[in-house]
This record gives structure tokens, C-alpha cells and sequence, in this order.
């Protein structure tokens, strides 16, 4: 890995569906949950799941760009979630849910407002894409236990049901680029 690293901070659902695909890619040196785009400081993941404190669910993904790019970061980003969805995901509803790219420069800003144009010009998705692009204010770690959480909890119902077909669908399709 390159010492000059980069973060990327993307909201697609549930953290830990995105955490346990991006993890596994060549290029990524650490994916942490945690919370973004709201109102409340120092959120608790309980206090997010209200939908009171107008935080979606994040993973902050650092990564080495000699190895993978921010625009590939994104491209399996919309791979791995329906961007069209407004405040949810599957039945993952409310505004935690919601899909958003929290930039972390004006190169990462252009390069999500280039790519949601190329997703609408080929039509993509029957429905327009819904992905807020906002700055990234303040990132709040999710608590520790969320940390790996698929890798730890397999036999867990919204893992089986949820996690596992979207990984293996991930895994079909990146399988080049995973470590």
C-alpha cells in the first residue's frame, strides 16, 4: 500500500452490507461503520435508527488510489445498491438508509456528479438516481461492535437474508479485484 491513502464516505443502506464487500477489495487498507450527513452530535446507532438525527449509515473506506480508484470506489458503490431508492433500502426504510456520497474534495465531487450523469444518460435504472452528493461535515464512528459485523454474525436472520446474496452477487461480479 501507497503512504499516501484517501477516504471515501458512502451511504447505500445498511453499513454493514457495504463494509463487508468494499473490506474485501485489493486497494483497501480499512472500512469503518459509522454515521454521516446529520444533525446530532456524537450519534448513538440506536439514535440513528429512530431517524431523529438525520444520519445515514456510512462506511468510511480508506484506500491506497495507486492500487484502486475513487471512481471505482463508486462504481462498485452503485453496484451494490439500488440508487433510485429514496430513504431506503429493500425494506430498510428511513432516512439512515438513504444513498448519499459524502465527498472529501472538489476531485471527489466532480467524479460523483460525473458518474450519476453517465448512470441517467444510459438509463441505467427505470427511476432517476436518488444519491444525495453533499460534503462531508463530521464522520461519528459507529460503536465497535459493528466492526466486521457480517464476518462475525453470518448465522445472524438480516445477515442470511439480506448480507449474504448481495456479498455473493459482489463476489461474482469483482472477483478480480478482491484481495
Amino acid at each position: 500500500m501507497s503512504s499516501a491513502l484517501e477516504q471515501a464516505t458512502l451511504a447505500g443502506g445498511c453499513f454493514w452490507c457495504l463494509e463487508s464487500a468494499f473490506n474485501q477489495l485489493q486497494g483497501v487498507a480499512r472500512v469503518k461503520s459509522g454515521y454521516a450527513g446529520g444533525h446530532t452530535e456524537n450519534p448513538t446507532y440506536k439514535e440513528v435508527c429512530t431517524g431523529s438525527t438525520g444520519h445515514a449509515e456510512v462506511v468510511q473506506i480508506t484506500f491506497d488510489p495507486t492500487v484502486i480508484s475513487y471512481r471505482e470506489l463508486l462504481e462498485i458503490f452503485f453496484a451494490l445498491h439500488d440508487p433510485t431508492q429514496v430513504n431506503r433500502q429493500g425494506n430498510d426504510i428511513g432516512t439512515q438508509y438513504r444513498t448519499a456520497i459524502f465527498f472529501h474534495s472538489p476531485a471527489q465531487e466532480a467524479a460523483a456528479h460525473e458518474i450519476i450523469a453517465e448512470i441517467e444518460a444510459d438509463k441505467m435504472w427505470p427511476d432517476p438516481v436518488a444519491t444525495q452528493v453533499a460534503a462531508l461535515e463530521t464522520f461519528y464512528p459507529a460503536e465497535d461492535y459493528h466492526d466486521n459485523y457480517f464476518e462475525r454474525n453470518p448465522q445472524n436472520q438480516y445477515c442470511q437474508a439480506v448480507v449474504s446474496p448481495k456479498l455473493a452477487k459482489f463476489k461474482k461480479t469483482f472477483a478480480a479485484r478482491l484481495k
